[in-house]
């Protein structure tokens, strides 16, 4: 039977652990006060896949519905997010020594609106890896149009899109076209032929996206395509309360037990944020509120020399849920590096890793067009940063604690960037190394 993860919120003094409960789903916190409910999103959600095993319900009480997940957008911000924590899992497999930096809704974008020229059969894969094949929703797409509305508003300072790019001279079905520019706000890009003309319009695309943030490609488009998805994303955090950057010195970061490196590191003796401990993952977690209703939680193991895999396969937007309900605020001693990260390249792999192989082999895009054609590559360009800025320059007081508590990000993390009104994940990485671009 799954344990309870226990939580340890820091309130006590080192050593509390969080109480234990008969049955609950590993992604349940409790905060040593009393038992999180109304999980019934989590058993709903998670499908038992890498980092989501599935719960033993026999004989359990019926949980109602978190009212959080009772919200469409919500709901559908669950499924692509779990989808994003997948990617971002095989990603991070792929690449077990380097960091990893990924915008999964830009992904998701692409092959949600990709699934409206989709048959029966190509549909329903699509569907499966965004998990949508586990939520009620007669309009799907129309509700995905809220979610884009409502993550890219001005005052969330991102810049995601997605675009759907066609072989030459390919004939478009209208009833295609239709749907795709009223739920996701692009039209399809057929390619010239000419690579070098190609590649201007593309780059010309990505830049009028990001406002020029996300740097131009040299890297040729494929000479053969099929059907491309591109996803494009940029950030650049502004924190509720600014670092003061007569405070920001170089520092130590740990790669490993042995080697440390100088990087930028921005502090703050007085920090208020969210706090907790996971015992079970052994890693301390932290919350930093971010302007435009969005947050930044972070994983930072107990040990330099821990691995990151199990806090990984963890991941889920239940589990992300319940700490953000869980999490208490506290007052510390935080540092945290100063980051900017981006990242030009291929997901094509990634992507086929997650049961979506038939997309490039022999799906049914008869929706599309009377051709058969099939998924190529999938790109994804992305830039990320934060530095010192943010909102005001002091912060209310948090809770005085009878124990120092000390939250220094000088050695490898994962972080998750959130919108808080809908949930969804918007960004994510591992930082082994700061200093890498």
């Amino acid at each position: 039977m799954p344990t309870w993860r226990s939580l340890l919120l820091g309130l006590h003094g080192p050593g509390v652990l969080g109480s234990k409960a008969p049955g609950c789903r590993p992604s349940c916190y409790s905060s040593g006060l009393e038992p999180s409910s109304g999980l019934a999103a989590a058993r709903t959600l998670a499908r038992g896949g890498a980092g989501s095993p599935a719960p033993d319900t026999v004989g359990a009480p019926v949980e109602e519905e978190d009212p959080f997940f009772k919200v469409p957008v919500n709901k559908l911000a669950a499924a692509v997010s779990n989808f994003g924590y997948d990617l971002y899992r095989v990603r991070s497999s792929e690449s077990p020594t380097a960091n990893v930096l990924l915008s999964p809704l830009s992904v998701a974008t692409a092959l949600s609106a990709l699934s409206l020229g989709a048959e029966q059969r190509t549909e329903s894969s699509l569907h499966r890896a965004l998990y949508y094949d586990l939520i009620s929703n007669p309009d799907l797409h129309g509700t995905y149009k809220e979610l884009l509305a409502a993550v890219t508003a001005p005052q969330k300072n991102l810049k995601s899109a997605s675009r759907i790019i066609f072989e030459k001279k390919l004939r478009i079905k209208a009833s295609f076209v239709a749907p795709l520019e009223k739920s996701y706000g692009t039209r399809p890009r057929i390619l010239t032929g000419n690579s070098r003309l190609d590649l201007q319009e593309v780059n010309n695309w990505v830049q009028a996206q990001t406002k020029g943030k996300v740097a131009r490609s040299t890297r040729e488009l494929p000479g053969e395509i099929s059907i491309l998805l591109l996803g494009v994303a940029y950030f650049k955090g502004q924190w509720v309360t600014k670092f003061d950057s007569r405070k920001t010195s170089l520092e130590d970061f740990h790669l490993d037990e042995e080697r440390t490196v100088k990087v930028p590191m921005m502090s703050d003796p007085k920090a208020v944020l969210r706090y907790g401990l996971d015992s079970d993952l052994n890693c301390k977690i932290a919350q930093l509120p971010l302007t435009g209703s969005m947050s930044i939680i972070f994983f930072l193991p107990l040990k330099v020399t821990q691995n990151l895999t199990m806090i990984e396969e963890s991941l889920t937007s239940e589990f992300i849920h319940d700490i953000d309900r869980e999490l208490k605020t506290v007052q510390a001693v935080l540092t945290v590096p100063k980051l900017k990260l981006s990242y030009e390249g291929e997901l094509t792999k990634s992507v086929q890793e997650l049961k979506l192989q038939s997309l490039f082999d022999s799906p049914d895009f008869s929706k599309i067009t009377g051709k058969p054609i099939k998924l190529t590559q999938v790109e994804h360009r992305i830039g990320f940063e934060w530095n010192e800025d943010g909102g005001s320059a002091t912060s209310s007081p948090g809770p005085r604690l009878t124990f120092p508590l000390d939250y220094h990000l000088n050695q490898p993390f994962i972080f998750v960037l959130r919108d808080t009104d809908t949930g969804a994940l918007l960004f994510i990485g591992k930082i082994l190394d700061p200093r890498s671009t």
